[in-house]
């Protein structure tokens, strides 16, 4: 089992729906985790593009970068710039990647469309992590 951390800047929607994601299609092989550098709550639009393909991300929660858990993992994934360049330091052992994914948050219109940003940033994950587990 790999154990994999995803991070973000507010653990809020990217690093929560990749790891709702890595649960789900790496099942018996992947441990998933996430975090962010200044965590706040799961965003409901990420919640409910979730639910759309049967993945159900409401309980779990927001949380803040644990240095000590990071030396635990196998992969650190960041998902936006701001996490790439302010995660703490990993040790040598620790794989480092990187998936620019553009931040759903920042959409603007109406709901219809920034829905289908968080579903933009919700199918590029998956498709990461497909690729990521030789999918």
């Amino acid at each position: 089992m790999i154990r994999v951390m995803f991070l973000c800047t507010g653990n809020s929607c990217r690093s929560q729906m990749a790891e709702g994601l890595a649960r789900e299609l790496g099942k018996g092989k992947i441990e998933a985790y996430s975090a962010g550098l200044a965590p706040s709550q799961v965003n409901p639009y990420a919640v409910r593009v979730m639910q759309e393909i049967g993945i159900d991300i409401s309980r779990q929660t927001s949380k803040a970068i644990n240095q000590d858990l990071i030396l635990k993992m196998d992969v650190v994934i960041t998902l936006c710039g701001h996490a790439e360049v302010l995660c703490p330091m990993t040790p040598p052992q620790v794989k480092r990647l990187h998936w620019p994914i553009d931040d759903p948050i920042l959409a603007t219109g109406t709901e219809n469309e920034v829905l289908l940003e968080f579903r933009r940033a919700r199918d590029q994950i998956r498709e990461n992590l497909r690729s990521f587990m030789g999918k």
